[in-house]
């Protein structure tokens, strides 16, 4: 039986972020698979205190070879376009600005030991930023996946375009979307599994299941592990089988 376990948006949450992977530490104990993949589901960084750290935790698991998945999450490509040349804005929300306080981005930069206050201009805070953020961060940022497939899961950040091939998704909508997607309950053509949009818990739809159960907002980062068919939330007290609603 395939299996693969998932991780919902962390938002800089690095102590979170470790209780989720000994959740699945602990699953991977009972099961006897070293191997499953986990998937993170994207927005590692923004609003939480140690966004560094988080990079930090995950470029030392995969150097130590962990099979872990990274995604992209729309909070992700934020920093990811301000670290460029020029500080580029999220090119699927220009009206957005990273440094705006409900997205985040000075939280992620204080991580780094930038105060944006401290600098007369958005020129010469690029600049600190750029000199502040190690290149490894750099350079996973770049690296992260829009998406990730395994037999009938798709992995996702924000969700998909329904009535769209998921082979030809576009990265503005795997990160952003919102209501076209959760409000469709149509068969994708794989379950999806996705973050973005946060819930009390995690909750499975039939079609979708939801990962994002508000880190950023003081809730858990949440783990799930999929066998087949069958989606199980991990807790301290051991798997939770999800039901479909409706």
């Amino acid at each position: 039986m395939q299996r693969s376990y998932a991780i919902g948006d962390v938002h800089g949450h690095l102590n979170k972020l470790r209780a989720a992977h000994a959740l699945i530490a602990a699953d991977r104990t009972r099961t006897g698979d070293m191997q499953a993949p986990v998937v993170h589901l994207g927005d590692l960084v923004d609003r939480g205190p140690n966004c560094r750290g988080v990079l930090d935790f995950l470029i030392g698991g995969l150097a130590e070879g962990a099979p872990w998945v990274l995604l992209r999450g729309n909070h992700d490509r934020f920093m990811q376009y301000f670290l460029r040349p020029g500080a580029q804005p999220e090119p699927a929300r220009p009206d957005l600005d990273w440094l705006s306080p409900n997205v985040g981005g000075r939280e992620t930069l204080a991580s780094y030991g930038v105060e944006t206050g401290m600098h007369p201009d958005r020129a010469a805070l690029h600049a600190a930023a750029v000199a502040a953020v190690p290149q490894s961060h750099v350079d996973l940022l770049e690296g992260l996946l829009p998406c990730y497939r395994r037999g009938d899961v798709f992995f996702c950040h924000a969700g998909v375009r329904p009535g769209v091939p998921l082979d030809d998704q576009a990265e503005d909508d795997l990160i952003w979307i919102r209501r076209e997607f959760l409000d469709d309950p149509r068969d994708h053509g794989a379950l999806i599994v996705h973050g973005h949009t946060p819930v009390q818990q995690v909750t499975h739809y039939g079609n979708r299941v939801n990962l994002d159960t508000g880190a950023g907002y003081g809730g858990p980062v949440s783990a799930v592990v999929i066998e087949g068919n069958a989606v199980f939330h991990l807790t301290e007290e051991g798997r939770v089988p999800l039901t479909p609603q409706g």
